[in-house]
């Protein structure tokens, strides 16, 4: 049984480790399977579809990334230091992730949400879900911040949602140019999106 879970786990990462590097519509599951070392039977045991196993590996990276902005963002730091936190730590990550394989991967729901959106329902929506998510954390703290007169915004869930576009477009650019400076901006913008004191 043991090994029955470490090969699971050798698909997920391989999978997740693919797909970050070149996208999902161009892999195959006998590609999975040969970079994860397992023999393609394995796959079907656990995964019903690549679609199947796309599921898993982007809820595998909500969890872990969950459990890190509920961390920073309901820490107990001002409101806006929360976020700029936030911002750093993407930063930081995507930093690492750069001078593991040379490249900087962008984020794995946006990548996958502009690959993916218009072909499976079940990965939009699950991507949606998450954004949704992603949003709901911020706007907790934007509206910390409002209380304590931090920031002008008076619909907070907007700009909630304003600031989860701000990193997902900085961390987009970041990609395209291979260069983490792309989010050097994001506290500038996200203060000025805020209306920041």
């Amino acid at each position: 049984m043991g090994r029955t879970s470490d090969a699971r786990q050798k698909i997920l990462g391989a999978a997740r480790s693919l797909i970050e590097g070149r996208g999902y519509s161009a892999l195959g599951v006998a590609e999975i399977c040969k970079a994860a070392g397992v023999p393609k039977g394995s796959f079907y045991y656990f995964f019903e579809s690549k679609e199947a196993l796309a599921l898993t590996v982007v809820d595998e990276h909500w969890a872990a990334q969950q459990r890190d902005w509920t961390r920073i963002l309901g820490g107990d730091a001002q409101p806006l230091q929360r976020l700029r936190q936030l911002f750093e730590e993407t930063e930081a990550g995507l930093r690492i992730g750069q001078q593991g394989c040379g490249t900087v991967s962008g984020c794995l729901f946006g990548n996958l949400t502009l690959e993916l959106s218009n072909q499976t329902e079940a990965v939009r929506g699950r991507l949606q879900e998450i954004f949704d998510a992603q949003v709901g954390m911020v706007e907790t703290v934007v509206a910390d911040a409002r209380e304590r007169g931090d920031v002008t915004v008076t619909d907070t869930r907007e700009a909630a949602r304003a600031v989860v576009a701000q990193i997902e477009g900085q961390v987009m650019f970041a990609k395209l140019y291979n260069s983490t400076q792309r989010l050097s901006p994001l506290w500038d913008n996200c203060r000025a999106l805020l209306g920041a004191r």
